[in-house]
């Protein structure tokens, strides 16, 4: 059974109208200006899946007076915090520490679960073993890091702790198995000395892992930019022009302001380009091209050991790019994976900067110091089918009510009615248009029944509770009346189908009718099939409200004496938006 349709309305962005580009260029307003159903939005045009959003997701400038979207607003990063532990981690950090957390926070390797601190030894009976005080006992090390989800522990990869916490720093001196990893300073001091904690010094590269290959070879880059003999060589020669020197840059802008570096002698006689590590000390890691024990491993263990793609990608540093090492092959080579750092983020409009949304700094608060969103500021759309005749057939219920979801006939009109609720606190009048026809392969025709019409100010609920009784009562002994002249099975003579004339009106929403034709979706021998959701009818419809509104105090010539009518500025706001009223039948 298909899924019944559910109505939407979409809004359109301006931020990717080609106009605004056009205008911005200098564009005469006759080719920039889109007028006519010739240049109408097309909602199945490939450009406007990106540009098309429901009213929840946009924000609204108030100095531009414009709908701002997530992707042309412009974001700055406020706090940086781990999701797990809510700790607020300072920015200065990042450089140093990695955008990780460097707290006890840790994802499962497997299932990327949270992995919580256990003790590896059993539990003690508590009414074997008391304090004083007849609490248990605490546990006591070693400890391991568990998966509630997976069941999966550090201990199946030789890890376990003697602390509880501190975890990271722990994590950091061991190696998968439990061996001790050295950290460059130690392989300096072991090097040196062969007696150091009675370990002879490493004579190969086999137990240089990837942070301590890392630390070397940048400690030996930077010792060869910091190098002053080779600064200063490589232009000497014509035929060595010595692009490979570190400071290539710095000797080619010497040429246009000290001079003479081609003319002297010392120069020549150096040279700079920068040689490569010879030895583990300097970060050289030697590719091991035996895959001798990685073959017998993968036939004792089979494909259930072997660690998947994503697996692999998330034991990268900060998931830049997957392990080209290959070296976490298998299961027991991955190790837990730090908590990822989150942020929170101000938005501010790419035109005036102004700030659109601000949220706490706080990072165990969700609330917003700035919030602007569009639903505060423009009115929202809703659409319901609409049964206007009291027979039965397709799409309506023995009633005459129209059901909903069910599918359009094709060449048989069909009516919706669109209710725009106004949330400002000032009356606005809007104005529609829509194409004839819509526009695609199929062609729907299209008749706004009431393009124009006012929406009352979003006063108080209880403004409209305390109107006069009488006339109130008076109103609803009329529409009684007309409803029982009208007879069964029909509409009421007060929503009558008129043009011009609105359907429904309410505190601060009016209701009006929109009739449509649904196209045939019937194909000749030799056209396309139908594509993905080509037999949804979508009416593009451009809105443009107006209204009056208070002027800034900070404006230019806004002086005090003013009246109330004086100090109002009119404003007006235009954009497209698209309506989904249904899907045709197929015949």
């Amino acid at each position: 059974m298909a899924t019944a349709f559910t109505p939407y309305s979409y809004i359109q962005c301006p931020c990717s109208d080609i106009t605004l580009t056009d205008r911005r260029s200098g564009g005469s307003p006759t080719t920039s200006e889109p007028d006519g159903d010739d240049h109408a939005f097309d909602p199945r045009a490939p450009r406007s899946s990106f540009s098309l959003y429901p009213l929840e997701y946009l924000m609204y400038c108030e100095d531009c007076h414009q709908i701002r979207c997530p992707r042309c607003v412009a974001e700055e990063i406020v706090t940086y915090y781990c999701p797990n532990c809510l700790f607020e981690v300072p920015s200065s950090n990042l450089k140093s520490e990695g955008n990780r957390c460097n707290r006890s926070c840790f994802q499962c390797p497997v299932c990327i679960g949270p992995l919580a601190i256990t003790s590896v030894e059993t539990k003690p009976d508590p009414n074997l073993l008391a304090a004083p005080d007849n609490s248990a006992t605490p546990l006591a090390g070693p400890y391991a890091l568990t998966c509630s989800y997976c069941l999966w522990t550090s201990t199946e990869v030789g890890i376990q702790f003697d602390k509880h916490n501190g975890i990271h720093a722990q994590l950091a001196k061991l190696r998968n198995g439990g061996t001790t990893r050295l950290t460059a300073k130690e392989r300096k001091e072991r090097r040196k000395d062969p007696s150091y904690k009675g370990q002879p010094p490493p004579t190969d590269s086999q137990d240089l892992d990837h942070e301590a290959q890392f630390a070397n070879l940048k400690a030996f880059y930077q010792g060869q930019l910091a190098d002053p003999n080779a600064a200063d060589a490589g232009l000497a020669l014509l035929g060595d022009l010595g692009f490979s020197s570190p400071t290539s840059l710095s000797r080619i802008m010497s040429i246009y302001t000290g001079g003479g570096l081609l003319h002297d002698k010392k120069a020549k006689a150096r040279l700079g380009a920068m040689r490569e590590a010879l030895d583990p000390d300097e970060g050289l890691l030697v590719a091991s091209l035996d895959e001798s024990a990685a073959i017998a491993k993968l036939r004792s263990e089979g494909l259930d050991g072997t660690a998947s793609a994503a697996q692999r990608l998330g034991q990268a540093p900060n998931l830049v790019e997957p392990p080209l090492h290959g070296r976490e092959r298998f299961l027991d080579s991955l190790r837990p994976v730090p908590h990822l750092l989150r942020t929170k983020r101000s938005k501010r409009c790419p035109v005036c900067r102004h700030i659109i949304s601000k949220p706490e700094s706080k990072v165990q608060t969700t609330r917003f110091r700035i919030r602007l969103v569009a639903g505060s500021y423009i009115p929202s759309i809703s659409v319901r089918q609409l049964a206007l005749s009291g027979g039965t057939g397709t799409g309506t219920s023995a009633s005459g009510a129209a059901v909903p979801g069910a599918p359009l006939e094709p060449l048989k009109p069909a009516y919706f009615l669109l209710t725009f609720k106004n949330p400002i606190f000032e009356t606005i009048k809007v104005t529609l248009g829509a194409p004839v026809t819509t526009p695609g392969r199929f062609a729907s025709r299209v008749t706004v029944i009431c393009p124009e019409f006012e929406v009352d100010a979003n006063t108080d609920v209880w403004d409209e509770a305390l109107k006069d009784n009488a006339e109130r009562d008076r109103e609803q002994r009329r529409r009684r009346g007309e409803s029982i002249s009208a007879g069964g099975g029909g509409i009421n003579s007060a929503n009558q189908l008129e043009v011009g004339k609105i359907w429904e009106r309410g505190r601060n929403w009016v209701s009006i009718v929109v009739e449509v034709v649904p196209a045939s979706l019937a194909l000749a021998p030799g056209d396309p099939p139908l594509r993905e959701d080509e037999d949804v009818l979508e009416i593009p419809m451009s809105v443009r409200v107006e209204w009056e509104a208070e002027m800034a105090g900070d404006e230019v010539g806004a002086a005090p004496s003013r009246s109330n009518s004086e100090a109002r500025e009119k404003r007006e706001l235009a954009y497209w938006c698209v309506l989904g009223l249904g899907r045709i039948r197929q015949r």
